[in-house]
């Protein structure tokens, strides 16, 4: 994670609390399809942020922690889950370097953090060391795209929508990431949406609280963009306003019984 992002985290933990992206998506069940097999006793999700995903654990899980490295995050997974009479565990930590011991969890999960993330080979690298022998490491997040062009403009749009946007990575740099890390990939579902009908410009930028002159930067980038671009991202023009699909991937690992 950046040296900033923390202190960007911290100003908009609310707002992500509150956010139809985050709260839920078709993301979040279909990872739970995905883990329908397997033990699920004890969950800890990386860069939690309000701890949305965590959450989705209760009931399943005995041992629900949640690691972010914004306090302002962990107050609002706090709330969040007293709110619903879950009881939960939170960890103050960078995801690059988690204070916990090896093979403590059963599932290790992040969803829509590991673009903020400087290094997110390392990052994996520690889901793993976290996961237990037999284990589930997953990851929910923004996709890239294989083609240059198209993957340039995506990134220039997430950077001013987000200065702390390091870099989404394409299906091809997970699957390496994860098999890099010692974990044999059971599932890779890409083109995956978290709100079925996109969301505005405004509204994206309203939950990232970005400023108006990169909005108005984010939208010049895209009425200027050949149409073949918006459409190989998924974004479109409606009533005046453009839509992304806010587009993501769900890659789910198995950590080796003979690690």
């Amino acid at each position: 994670m950046t040296p900033s992002a923390p202190d960007h985290f911290n100003a908009i933990a609310g707002q992500y609390a509150a956010s139809e992206v985050h709260a839920n998506s078709p993301t979040i069940r279909r990872l739970h399809e995905l883990l329908a097999s397997k033990k699920l006793d004890s969950v800890c999700d990386v860069a939690c942020g309000p701890g949305h995903l965590a959450l989705s654990f209760a009931g399943k899980a005995s041992q629900i922690v949640g690691m972010d490295a914004a306090p302002n995050m962990l107050r609002q997974f706090e709330r969040l889950a007293k709110e619903r009479g879950v009881s939960v565990e939170t960890v103050l930590a960078c995801a690059e370097s988690v204070p916990l011991p090896a093979n403590s969890f059963d599932v290790v999960v992040s969803r829509l953090a590991p673009h903020h993330f400087s290094d997110a080979a390392k990052v994996v690298r520690e889901m793993a060391r976290l996961t237990k022998p037999g284990g589930g490491v997953a990851v929910i997040d923004l996709e890239g795209n294989e083609n240059s062009a198209l993957d340039d403009l995506n990134h220039h749009i997430e950077v001013l929508h987000d200065p702390s946007h390091v870099r989404s990575y394409p299906v091809a740099r997970w699957r390496e990431f994860f098999e890099k890390n010692g974990l044999a990939v059971e599932a890779l579902e890409s083109k995956q949406t978290e709100l079925p009908g996109g969301l505005t410009i405004q509204r994206w930028c309203e939950i990232g609280n970005t400023p108006p002159e990169a909005r108005a930067k984010i939208r010049a980038l895209l009425a200027a963009a050949p149409g073949e671009h918006l459409t190989g991202l998924g974004i479109c023009l409606e009533d005046g306003e453009f839509r992304i699909p806010v587009r993501t991937l769900i890659i789910l690992g198995r950590k080796s019984r003979a690690t």
